[in-house]
């Protein structure tokens, strides 16, 4: 094992890719699909075998920089790694292009769940490979986030570093300094947090199962619930079987898309106390609450118009599937109630898709599978709003609860304004780009922010009638891809691969 985990990490993640690749195999075989298990059993022995090779030719390389390296890994684990895994894809689907299980894999890595295909038109094994390849894509966030990002003060860490700004950025020495063993961190933890996630998935897969739901649909459902990568065999929650019992299940294991702390808890007193002031946990459940109360009142009064409001059921149901996709949206998932079609017919009115749209852009916390802006960043921006507008009242009063409070009201709050500038600077690039390949401007706002917050079923709720992956061209695809990768690896830590200083010896 130490020799294993002195592979250049790329090369590691390859070798569990092609391992990963004999997983459909036995689904296909269950149900007589010889294409499918063939193209998978093919592909998972080429590259294997590849992995093996390149293990054992760069086994001795010596890396100076390995906080580097593993930077440079994370952003080749996003855009070459997809490479491999399209072949399998690409050989089972009857009539599909590279070009197609490319954006598809981008898609699921990055935990976005767009896709292009209906469906029924993919085997069984094909979608257990797409929510397979998802999982794997969120517990990746889960281990890079904590091992490598965090040492260097990226992907919402640096909202609670020190005044120094976006720690690690600005140079080698920063980096080094601050992450001595990268490798180490990944290993160590990579080996407490997998049996979490792992855990975590077959419960929420069991309880899938006891809520009537069948196998396939409630293994993809659980993998992703817990990537956020919206992915379904069924194409949503609407289409599976278990009902409003399937999807409290799965509401309930949203909360760890909310904070890191809830999948890193030990159960000591200390740690219900840290959850319980938890700043993303206490963000996020307002946030989902406030939403859910304005779209039922909203549903409320619309069904007062049309004298339907004695009609209690239907008001909780349409409740619940308020309740039900705004957290599924805040938390980037994507899955939508069946009973959010409900409240719509009881009410008459159409829900407005800029509301999830909004709530996409938010996101989840930060370490977790979510994307977004991450609830810490607004957080920080909150609270240094509501310290300028008490000195407005009181010029000359001190802000309390703190030098850490001080210090999120400050430089995080500066921080992460910067990241939201960033950000809006990402979304108009890729909407030019979008436009400039013949998009619409409503069509490109929307597709943007399901790429850069890695929401893809957002493409279809918040649109009416819904825009279909399939319907765009190679160019506007290529585009949204590199979208999902800059969405989910962040600028921050583009912004730093880019610095010369960071490069320099």
């Amino acid at each position: 094992m130490r020799r294993f985990a002195d592979l250049p990490f790329l090369v590691i993640l390859m070798g569990v890719g092609a391992l990963a690749m004999f997983l459909p195999v036995g689904v296909a075989l269950a149900e007589r699909d010889w294409q499918t298990a063939r193209s998978f059993f093919y592909s998972g022995l080429i590259f294997g075998v590849l992995a093996a090779l390149i293990g054992l030719a760069t086994i001795n390389n010596e890396i100076e920089n390995q906080g580097r390296s593993h930077l440079l890994a994370m952003l080749g684990f996003y855009t070459l790694l997809p490479l491999m895994l399209a072949v399998p894809f690409v050989e089972a689907v009857p009539g599909a292009v590279f070009l197609d299980g490319y954006f598809e894999m981008v898609s699921s890595l990055t935990t976005t769940g767009a896709t292009l295909y209906d469906p029924g038109w993919l085997s069984s094994g094909v979608h257990l490979w797409r929510a397979l390849v998802g999982w794997f894509g969120g517990f990746f966030i889960w281990v890079t986030a904590i091992s490598i990002l965090a040492p260097m003060n990226l992907g919402g860490f640096e909202v609670t570093a020190g005044a120094g700004g976006a720690g690690g950025v600005r140079g080698e020495g920063a980096v080094s300094s601050q992450a001595a063993n990268p490798r180490g961190r990944l290993v160590r933890f990579a080996g407490q947090l997998a049996p979490v996630y792992l855990g975590l998935t077959a419960s929420l897969w069991v309880l899938m199962l006891v809520a009537g739901e069948g196998p396939l649909v409630a293994a993809c459902h659980a993998m992703s619930v817990l990537a956020t990568s919206g992915i379904s065999p069924v194409g949503g929650v609407p289409g599976g079987e278990s009902g409003l019992v399937g999807e409290l299940f799965l509401w309930g294991f949203f909360i760890f898309a909310f904070t890191r702390q809830t999948f890193m808890f030990d159960f000591r007193a200390e740690s219900w106390r840290a959850l319980k002031s938890d700043m993303e946990l206490r963000m996020g459940v307002a946030i989902a609450w406030a939403v859910t109360l304005f779209l039922f009142a909203r549903h409320w009064l619309g069904a007062y118009e049309i004298q339907a409001e004695e009609d209690f059921i239907a008001a909780l149901r349409a409740l619940w599937g308020a309740v039900f996709t705004v957290t599924s949206f805040l938390t980037t998932t994507g899955f939508v109630s069946t009973d959010w079609a409900d409240a719509q017919s009881w009410s008459g009115l159409a829900t407005p898709g800029l509301i999830l749209v909004g709530l996409a852009v938010f996101g989840g916390g930060v370490a977790t599978t979510a994307g977004g802006v991450k609830l810490l960043r607004i957080y920080a921006l909150y609270k240094h709003g509501v310290r300028e507008m008490e000195k407005l009242v009181h010029p000359h009063s001190v802000g309390g609860a703190g030098a850490f409070a001080r210090r999120i009201r400050r430089q995080g709050a500066q921080i992460a304004f910067v990241f939201f500038m960033l950000f809006a600077l990402s979304v108009a690039v890729t909407m030019t780009a979008l436009g400039a390949a013949g998009l619409s401007f409503d069509t490109s706002m929307v597709l943007t922010v399901a790429a850069l917050t890695t929401t893809g079923p957002l493409a279809a709720a918040a649109t009416e009638p819904a825009i279909s992956y399939a319907a765009l061209g190679d160019p506007a695809r290529m585009v949204l891809a590199a979208a999902m990768v800059v969405g989910r690896l962040e600028t921050l830590a583009i912004i730093a691969l880019l610095n010369p200083e960071f490069w320099r010896n």
